[in-house]
């Protein structure tokens, strides 16, 4: 398995690798979870789980850094500054 961490989003942002070998973690409710190649382990906020391949890539986009714009982080063009509320 890969040391880099990618970040992934749905309503909430997780960070997920893919498994390259199964693998078995205990979570954080001490339930035992099982994942195979291909199965992603997943952290969130709730803690470490491992989610099914294909449930993970029907649920969670890739996040890319330019997709993160912050509110009121508007372009300083003429419309910008011209806002009036």
């Amino acid at each position: 398995m890969s040391d880099v961490w990618n970040t992934y989003r749905t309503r909430f942002l997780v960070k997920a690798k893919q498994l390259t070998e199964p693998m078995t973690c205990t979570d954080v409710l001490g339930r035992e979870q099982h994942g195979q190649r291909g199965d992603y382990i997943v952290e969130s906020a709730h803690g470490l789980r491992i989610a099914p391949r294909e449930v993970f890539e029907d649920v969670y986009v890739l996040f890319r850094e330019e997709e993160a714009v912050l509110p009121g982080k508007l372009s300083a063009g003429p419309e910008a500054e011209s806002l009036t509320i």
